[in-house]
């Protein structure tokens, strides 16, 4: 049956090519939607590329027929602008806020809703508009088009028990190769029940066999791993092969530290790399770093003090000094995410901090920048989100982590042991 989707407005801010995902449906776009991404076109950040992009495609429909009556879209689907009712519904609770654009959309899903006999589903990633739908009779969902199944987003390794023997080849042949279903850099521990007999290895894709940890015995920039997740985590964040690594874990589980230690190394150390590239989502100006005073560097010397707080341990009491001179020649170089699109970026090693607090189009614009020989690692815990409309299941991180599993350039690992403290660790599982 023929469905009839109202859209929010954040849900073509987030995408940007949503009209065109609904197959033989019938999708509708309130006024009032139009307003909004009118207000939003001029900003300089995500959402005012992806309002840009949704106006142009919008005017590209028009000329193929009138946009109130209903232009083709997607596999036989229909778009429409709804002009006729531009005033929220007088069935609609006085309590709410009748100059509210939200409570707009709501209203014309509602209006839709009584005149239509096709089912009509208001489509929005605010929570709050879900509930409130709910509460008036109109089906609402979230846009499902980018949202992955978080909870079966896998840890990035498997613990397999092997007989003596098996155990033993390994060891001897330097590679193994099992019935087990891998994805592309797994890593896992081969264990011996009830000898404590065990080795740490890695699935190759291209051989299709398990061979040892070939940075088992590293520690970049000095840093030795505390567990076994962190091990693993060395191992893909060491690999110049692997060119994109998820890191996630709650507070306190090393994935920062354990990035920027890998980024020095590789680039200061092993000089595989150029420059290391660090940032992070801008959170609390709207994605920009306008608004404080002060030159690029002072903006972003509070919102990266994270960052440095790692960098400081990491350095010791050379950190003056080596700051200077790392700055100076560019090393070491903090970014606003703002100011990545549009740039080509060979020869580095990038590290995205809290990339849960991105959409999955802000993390494909970062990793369509990467030029050749260029490692992105993107950390973060997707149960700390920042952003409204973004959760587990549909933000930056868990998204690229899901799509990216069955890609040989690509690896990740869930980290959750905490090693910051034993308070820190207590704070993340009891809080």
């Amino acid at each position: 049956m023929i469905k009839k989707y109202i859209l929010d407005t954040n849900i073509l801010i987030n995408d940007s090519d949503a009209i065109f995902n609904f197959e033989d449906n019938e999708v509708i776009l309130p006024l009032v939607v139009l307003e909004e991404l009118d207000k939003l076109k001029t900003n300089s950040g995500s959402a005012g590329a992806n309002a840009r992009k949704v106006l142009k495609n919008l005017d590209k429909l028009r000329e193929t027929g009138s946009l109130i009556k209903g232009v083709e879209v997607g596999k036989g689907g229909i778009l429409k602008i709804d002009t006729k009712h531009t005033s929220v519904n007088a069935d609609i609770p006085s309590s709410l806020d009748r100059n509210s654009a939200d409570n707009h959309i709501i209203s014309v899903a509602y209006s839709v809703g009584k005149e239509s006999k096709e089912p009509v589903i208001l489509v929005s990633n605010d929570i709050n508009v879900r509930v409130k739908s709910n509460a008036l009779g109109i089906k609402a969902e979230a846009y499902e088009s980018n949202k992955v199944n978080f909870l079966d987003v896998f840890r990035g390794f498997q613990i397999v028990s092997v007989e003596k023997s098996v155990l033993d080849t390994f060891y001897q042949d330097k590679e193994l190769k099992l019935d087990n279903k891998f994805t592309p850099n797994e890593c896992i521990l081969l264990k011996v029940p009830g000898t404590g007999q065990s080795a740490l290895a890695k699935y190759e894709y291209q051989t299709d066999t398990i061979k040892p940890l070939f940075h088992i015995a590293t520690k970049p920039w000095g840093i030795d791993a505390r567990n076994l997740e962190q091990r693993f985590a060395i191992e893909l964040l060491m690999s110049s092969n692997v060119q994109l690594v998820c890191l996630i874990g709650t507070a306190g589980t090393g994935k920062t530290l354990l990035a920027l230690a890998a980024g020095l190394e590789k680039v200061l150390g092993e000089k595989v790399y150029k420059r290391l590239i660090v940032s992070r989502p801008v959170i609390p100006m709207g994605k920009d770093i306008g608004y404080l005073p002060g030159g690029k560097d002072e903006k972003m010397g509070s919102w990266m003090q994270p960052i440095t707080d790692n960098l400081d341990y990491l350095f010791g009491a050379d950190i003056k000094k080596e700051y200077s001179y790392l700055y100076e020649n560019k090393l070491i170089q903090v970014e606003a995410l703002t100011y990545i699109r549009g740039r080509s970026l060979p020869d580095s090693y990038i590290i995205i901090d809290e990339a849960q607090n991105l959409t999955s189009h802000e993390v494909k614009t970062i990793i369509t920048r990467a030029g050749e020989n260029t490692k992105i690692v993107l950390t973060g815990d997707p149960f700390q989100i920042d952003i409204p409309y973004l959760d587990e299941s549909n933000n930056g991180l868990s998204y690229v982590a899901e799509k990216f599993k069955n890609e040989p350039i690509a690896g990740r690992i869930v980290l959750n042991k905490g090693e910051r403290s034993i308070l820190a660790s207590k704070g993340a599982e009891l809080l």
